[in-house]
């Protein structure tokens, strides 16, 4: 009793510690994994020795597998096929030349600058190949990059585990069967991922059958039938070849994602939450069994191998994955330095270096001390930066540029203009081809064609601008397009111009990182600002918002608005051009782009010499500039 006491309360504990560390980065906005490691160290036999894993003994390894299991089987069911869609080129280099580089590269490292002998230094190179869905899945929900970026991150995270464990097990293989040739190597290799791949389609397809038929089944039962198969299907794999079964879990989620189940947001949620509590657990543990005297043993040299990973190899391998990938080079550098490694290297090197110490072989030990450290040094150092570095290269969503206008109207026109000026890029959307005509005679890049046309907004390319407007003539057709824009796509400023009355619902219609705003003001009469700009019954101005004075400044633009004389466009905010929504709250510092009512006609402006110049030119209007007295009397 006393023996399964020990046991249980080391469980207790190290779940605690967990979930504690998952509150604390919750709290403080950091990855979860640098909690979870230093909590382990902590409690572990190198701090106040409390937990003791190897007391588990086999239990840690099972543990250990299933766990896993659970990670890449959410991982593959939270991936959006649309989004690998638009990287798989780049994806499929990243989890396939990218693992050959980083083996070759690894190897190199360890075995000149740790001086491990070459077997153990390939060993060690096949452990660090992945990245994990463990440390880069809370990594960008804390650091919100371009879609693009997100994407291709998550999507190697997933895929790449597998491919990584299976490589470490050929490369263990090798080393214990050092008679195999290198087409016993390959084929290996190749059956393991093509009967995962197998089992896990199959799977997954039955899987989504059964849920969409067994109507006779509880929504809670439901999602233990789907772990309950899960694990089957991994169990299955293992069975039939040892290591398939990781490959089988990640496609068996990504065919129940694309099957379309109706459960499908309780499913994500249920494997989220199981995911969070097997990762909290086993790092912990995994954390608590290494020894900090071994990691200290390997020397300067162990320093030199991360980094050389780090700042060599995984910025190489990044960029000869991507290299026709059409991203840019801010993309690049954001994906070379974000490669933190997580559970899948930490439980295989643990496990690892208990084979290779029964089998009589030096060198187990090294290689999960090594392996540790290089899990400490890229969370550390990858992870706690990635924020900085990411708003450094100005690829967070909010800071993503470039605008996508639907509606080459005159207004349209002049807000692509305004953008294109400021040395964004803009893209025009119409199926007017007098309107596109029009845009192109002023150097804008037009599509022409349907914006409600997915296909057509991806080749426009919607997934790297920053900003969707709706300008249309017809206001219902503006909500239209922005909330199918908002639905399949995500930019991460949507604004329309459409009816008052259909505020509440595009307001409502919420998505994890965007929302339809109105555009400018509340009830914009379109066409009648379309004609004065079409007639030249306008002066573009603009004017900057200063702290002293504020609200009178805005109250007397507010009462311009009202009376009908004055738009606002664009804000210049924080050196960031934004669209100004109708509920706007204006700061000091604002510079704000308006166009103001000019009734004159438009011959007496063209013998006035006021024609239109190539680039539009901002005015300082003594009607807004000036706040009338009767203001600050009042």
């Amino acid at each position: 009793m006393e023996g399964s006491f020990e046991l249980t309360l080391q469980i207790v504990l190290a779940t605690l510690a967990g979930i504690g560390a998952q509150v604390l980065a919750e709290l403080l906005k950091v990855p979860s994994i640098v909690f979870l490691l230093l909590f382990g160290i902590l409690l572990g036999s190198d701090g106040l020795s409390l937990l003791h894993p190897h007391q588990l003994g086999v239990g840690l390894e099972v543990m250990v597998a299933l766990a896993v299991a659970i990670v890449l089987f959410e991982g593959g069911l939270n991936l959006d096929l649309r989004d690998l869609g638009r990287v798989s080129g780049s994806l499929r280099n990243l989890v396939t030349i990218g693992p050959t580089i980083a083996l070759l590269g690894g190897g190199m490292a360890a075995h000149w600058l740790s001086e491990f002998p070459w077997p153990i230094a390939f060993l060690y190179a096949s452990l660090v190949v992945v990245t994990g869905p463990t440390v880069i899945s809370p990594l960008l929900k804390q650091v919100e990059v371009d879609r693009q970026v997100a994407a291709l991150l998550e999507g190697e995270g997933v895929l790449i585990d597998p491919v990584g464990a299976i490589l470490a097990v050929v490369v263990l293989d090798t080393i214990l069967n050092s008679d195999a040739v290198p087409l016993e190597i390959i084929s290996g290799l190749t059956l393991r991922l093509g009967l995962g791949a197998a089992i896990g389609a199959t799977g997954g397809w039955l899987l989504g059958f059964l849920l969409k038929r067994a109507n006779f089944l509880s929504e809670e039962l439901k999602s233990l039938v789907v772990l309950a198969g899960l694990w089957g299907l991994f169990g299955l794999a293992q069975t039939i070849r040892s290591e398939s079964g990781l490959m089988a879990t990640v496609v068996s989620g990504l065919v129940l994602n694309a099957s379309s189940v109706p459960e499908e947001r309780m499913l994500r949620r249920f494997k989220g939450q199981l995911t969070v509590l097997c990762v909290s657990v086993l790092f912990v543990l995994l954390a608590a069994d290494l020894s900090i005297a071994s990691i200290i043993a390997l020397g300067w040299g162990s320093l030199l191998t991360v980094a050389c990973l780090m700042l060599l190899v995984r910025p190489l391998s990044v960029f000869i994955c991507t290299w026709n990938s059409g991203m840019n080079w801010r993309q690049k550098l954001f994906l070379a330095w974000v490669g933190p490694k997580g559970i899948v290297s930490a439980s295989v090197a643990s496990l690892f270096a208990i084979l290779l110490t029964q089998k009589g072989i030096n060198g187990g030990e090294a290689i999960k001390a090594l392996v540790f450290l290089t899990i400490m040094m890229t969370v550390f150092v990858q992870g706690l930066s990635a924020r900085w570095v990411a708003h450094w290269l100005k690829i967070t969503s909010s800071e993503v540029t470039g605008a996508a206008i639907i509606g080459c109207t005159p207004l349209g026109r002049l807000i692509g203009r305004l953008f294109q000026e400021e040395g964004e890029s803009v893209v025009m959307i119409d199926t007017d081809a007098e309107a596109c005509q029009k845009a192109r005679a002023e150097n804008l890049r037009v599509v022409q064609s349907s914006g409600l046309d997915p296909k057509v907004l991806e080749e426009a390319g919607i997934y790297s601008i920053g900003t969707f407007l709706a300008l249309t003539n017809n206001a219902e057709v503006n909500l239209v397009l922005a909330q199918r824009a908002v639905e399949e796509f995500h930019p991460p400023r949507v604004l329309a111009i459409f009816p008052e009355n259909d505020r509440d619902s595009a307001t409502a219609n919420k998505t994890n990182k965007a929302k339809v705003n109105p555009a400018f003001i509340a009830q914009l009469p379109v066409k009648t600002w379309n004609e004065y700009l079409g007639n030249g019954q306008f002066k573009l101005g603009q004017t900057a918002l200063k702290e002293e004075g504020l609200e009178l400044q805005a109250a007397h633009i507010k009462d311009l608005i009202d009376s009908g004389e004055l738009i606002p466009l664009l804000v210049r905010r924080k050196n960031s051009l934004q669209v100004v929504k109708a509920a706007e709250e204006w700061q000091a510092g604002d510079e704000m782009i308006y166009l103001l009512h000019d009734p004159r006609p438009q011959l007496l402006k063209r013998l006035s010499g006021e024609s239109q110049a190539t680039r539009l030119a901002l005015e300082k209007l003594p009607k807004v500039e000036e706040v009338p007295l009767s203001y600050i009397k009042s």
